[in-house]
């Protein structure tokens, strides 16, 4: 089942096929919108919802996953370009009740290199796995309205060992973007949602993207996803399109359109948000895995794209786009998760492809 919707009536069947493939490897639905030299593309392939034939939505609400950390990088450095944060001060200055290492600075935490634990788990190198916030099977499933505060989550990952001393390494981990929202919400005395709204949203005119805190709610219209799991012997699946997103906090949590991630994006990578020094800043990756300021640096065939793609229960986003914002690829995702994360390898070859083909004008020609 598939819609399709073109832009200046363009034929692109290449696009189209491409998400069918997508739908093939294991998706439920996908919602794709392409912005290029030829204008815009919107289409979807799947299903709206599992056991019925509606079509997916083509700008219908999905949950982005760790592209939220993206907004809270640029937040945290619209309010540097203010004068309220200062990148290179301790964290520790802004959040003092934490007893934080003094030498981890807020450029670390939007890095990824302050080197705290992970509060929704860590994998070592030798294959040991330390546990955080529940996040998967039957403990998730039967906890997924459950409320966890942005404090109760920091104090999580800091009663247990640093992953590796501030500065010397990457080590991606949620905790450091609950701490960089905790920074916002105290030098401004307001919630991160009124200083996304006053920072970003409000001024690039979005209206279908929502800081959700821990209401499991997500706006109508939307497609939805799925949890598998096992229940005394027994294979279950349940609808989780709701969910408290709180456990991963600002990790993770927002909700938004493929329409409002190409506005945001486009704006963002256009040079219409940042001070040029700051987006500067911001796309300049460290060495491990190429991971900037809450944006990845990737290299294609066709130069440097950028990128923060996120995943969470069911659903995903991927927001990709070139070096002057001209050419933008968003998407929603919906699937039937599970514990194993088995959709995981289809994920990587959806980021893989979308992130070169299309970008790089390999399909849709």
């Amino acid at each position: 089942m598939s819609t399709t919707l073109s832009g200046q009536g363009q034929d692109r069947s290449e696009l189209q096929k491409a998400i069918e493939e997508l739908v093939e490897s294991g998706f439920v639905g996908v919602q794709l919108r392409v912005n290029d030299e030829q204008g815009e593309w919107v289409g979807s392939a799947g299903v709206r919802k599992l056991g019925q034939s509606a079509k997916p939505l083509t700008d219908g609400h999905f949950r982005i996953g760790s592209s939220t950390k993206n907004f809270v990088a640029t937040s945290v450095l619209l309010l540097v370009a203010e004068g309220a944060i200062g990148l290179d001060i301790p964290a520790d200055d802004y959040l003092p009740e934490f007893g934080l290492d003094r030498r981890i600075t807020v450029r670390m935490l939007l890095q990824h290199t302050s080197g705290i634990f992970n509060h929704t788990g860590e994998l070592y190198e030798d294959g040991t796995i330390v546990l955080g916030v529940p996040w998967q099977g039957k403990e998730w499933v039967d906890n997924r309205f459950k409320t966890y505060l942005p404090e109760e989550l920091v104090r999580l990952s800091l009663s247990k060992p640093a992953r590796l001393a501030p500065g010397r390494g990457w080590s991606y981990a949620n905790t450091n973007y609950v701490l960089a929202r905790l920074v916002v919400e105290k030098v401004t005395g307001r919630s991160f949602a009124e200083e996304l709204q006053r920072l970003i949203l409000g001024p690039l005119g979005m209206t279908g993207t929502v800081t959700p805190g821990a209401s499991p709610e997500i706006p109508e219209p939307h497609n939805h996803g799925y949890y598998r799991y096992e229940d005394a012997g027994q294979e279950r699946t349940v609808d989780v399109t709701r969910q408290n997103p709180s456990w991963v906090g600002a990790g993770g949590d927002m909700i938004s359109t493929t329409r409002d991630l190409h506005t945001y994006f486009s704006a963002l990578m256009g040079g219409k948000l940042l001070p040029a020094e700051l987006l500067a800043e911001m796309r300049t990756p460290e060495a491990t895995v190429g991971y900037g300021l809450g944006v990845f640096a990737q290299e294609t065939e066709c130069g440097t794209v950028f990128h923060h793609n996120g995943a969470t229960m069911g659903s995903a986003a991927l927001m990709y786009s070139t070096l002057d914002g001209s050419k933008t690829l968003t998407a929603g995702l919906t699937w039937v998760d599970d514990a194993d994360l088995s959709i995981a390898p289809a994920f990587q070859t959806a980021q893989q492809r979308f992130g070169n083909e299309v970008l790089c004008g390999k399909l849709g020609r």
